[in-house]
């Protein structure tokens, strides 16, 4: 969220531009924010982005030059005076809390709405940013969905640049944690714009990350959930990334196609089966965080051609559960798979099961553990 928006504005200028941060060079900035001269102003927006690009103690220092600056968004002067001062407004906020609620606070929102409309791109861009940043604030989630933003972001989810697309999606993702931003979110059909960038980005990306985590956080709703399985592709771009997602990725993935299937699961289980997702959940199993490792075995078990134990001579286990769904494919290319991951899966299970008593054996004395009962219960295993 603050990384992102701090890579972008970092990168639009070199560090040979970037001044020494000392008491005595902060205060001609100030000064200068405060001019009613528009040239000085400038000056001063430029070296406050400057001296904030990389500092946090400058950030604070800087603090007061947030109403200054937000005035200067609503200036009637060249847009490059009021890109100089968003991206220092940019700055001040990346991971400083009080600095995100005090833009908010001093009327930075209605410019920046504005900019999200502008024929100029780079105000487009720079004001997207800017809203991805604010809005990792709690306190400013609420305010930004009060203020628009959210048809103008998803907007630029459909026709933006690349870099506004991927902030613009992370700025709803931040925005889809507050509970009453999801159904506004829902009114404005993002699911086709919200896909279509998942198909593009990298799977391990911040991007890839951040649409799946949206992603997760619509299908908990109806509509959501028929948007993404109409959405030609939909859970198929679902499922590659719970396959060579990040392992944040992978959890939202997996947690996605949980929720459809506790949902209604006569109606998505054909749906999600068809998009091959058990090599990708068997995997999840044993390789998977805590979080996808649950999630992944509670989703076979709503795969499977019945969700109960059929009877007492077939335990619950794992590998029933999954020799239970693969008897129900069809295509021998995917059920040949998903075999040959549920042997892996065994195999990695069983290694890690000998290292945890090879590990419990070391830290024990011989009559904590007798020998007798380790060699049984690993041939049990």
């Amino acid at each position: 969220m603050d990384c992102a928006s701090d890579n972008l504005v970092s990168s639009s200028s070199s560090s040979s531009d970037t001044p020494r941060a000392s008491s005595s060079s902060l205060h001609p900035a100030l000064n200068f924010v405060q001019s009613h001269d528009p040239e000085l102003r400038l000056q001063g927006a430029r070296e406050i982005r400057h001296l904030t690009k990389t500092s946090h103690r400058c950030r604070r220092q800087l603090a007061s030059a947030v109403k200054p600056l937000v005035q200067m968004l609503y200036d009637h002067s060249p847009d490059s005076h009021r890109e100089s001062a968003l991206l220092a407004l940019l700055n001040l906020a990346v991971k400083d809390e009080k600095n995100k609620i005090s833009i908010v606070e001093a009327g930075a929102l209605e410019p920046i709405i504005n900019f999200l409309q502008s024929q100029n791109l780079s105000l487009q861009e720079y004001a997207t940013a800017a809203l991805l940043t604010l809005s990792a604030s709690p306190v400013n989630k609420q305010f930004i969905s009060a203020s628009g933003a959210i048809p103008l972001l998803v907007e630029i989810l459909r026709r933006g640049s690349q870099q506004a697309k991927s902030d613009a999606v992370m700025a709803l993702s931040n925005l889809s944690t507050h509970p009453d931003n999801v159904s506004i979110i829902l009114e404005t059909i993002p699911i086709p714009s919200i896909v279509n960038l998942l198909k593009l980005c990298k799977k391990t990306s911040k991007t890839s990350e951040k649409c799946i985590a949206l992603i997760e956080s619509l299908v908990a709703f109806d509509e959501g959930r028929v948007a993404l399985t109409s959405e030609e592709g939909g859970v198929f771009a679902v499922v590659e990334v719970l396959e060579n997602g990040s392992l944040q990725g992978r959890e939202h993935a997996v947690g996605a196609l949980l929720r459809m299937c506790q949902s209604d699961r006569c109606k998505y289980r054909e749906p999600i089966l068809g998009e091959g997702v058990i090599p990708g959940l068997l995997e999840l199993t044993v390789q998977g965080t805590p979080k996808s490792q649950a999630k992944a075995q509670a989703l076979l078990q709503l795969l499977r051609d019945s969700p109960y134990p059929r009877s007492e001579l077939q335990p619950d286990t794992l590998e029933n559960i999954v020799c239970n769904i693969i008897s129900q494919m069809d295509g021998d290319e995917q059920s040949s798979k998903a075999k040959k991951m549920l042997a892996e899966m065994v195999q990695v299970s069983m290694e890690q099961s000998l290292r945890h008593l090879q590990q419990r054996a070391m830290v024990c004395t011989p009559t904590d553990i007798p020998i007798s009962s380790c060699t049984s219960e690993v041939s049990s295993k």
